[in-house]
């Protein structure tokens, strides 16, 4: 067993030197969790562009690809190729397009207008020259 050491055999200059070192790691712990909670407050709660863009183009591919499977198997179990892969892949085209309009209006909600942006014409605003 390895007995813990204990710094009475060592000089005072050493123990200044761990004391000092101690106190300089626990300072440097102590401004890194300040940093992260400053970065963690900063930080906007949208997603990034390329999390966007990904999540539409799965969404689009996802719905065209599982159409053509469905498209696809259509075909396999009633013989009727093409047609079935042609017809469930267009449909999936409607889907996936139907899926980006959905995701990309939810985004759009989620995500405040930015700063100085033109809203259009308030209520208040209409012009009643009529």
């Amino acid at each position: 067993m390895v007995k813990p050491q204990d710094d009475q055999g060592q000089p005072d200059s050493a123990k200044g030197v761990t004391r000092d070192l101690a106190s300089r790691i626990a300072s440097a712990k102590r401004e890194r969790d300040i940093e992260d909670n400053r970065a963690s407050k900063t930080a906007p709660p949208q997603m990034t562009g390329m999390a966007r863009g990904m999540r539409i183009g799965t969404e689009f591919i996802a719905a065209i690809l599982v159409g053509a499977a469905i498209g696809y198997a259509i075909d396999l179990g009633l013989g009727t190729r093409p047609w079935g892969l042609l017809i469930m892949f267009l449909v999936g085209f409607a889907a996936g397009i139907l899926n980006v309009t959905r995701v990309v209006t939810q985004m759009n909600k989620a995500a405040p207008p930015p700063p100085g942006s033109d809203l259009g014409p308030d209520v208040g605003e209409e012009d009643d020259d009529r």
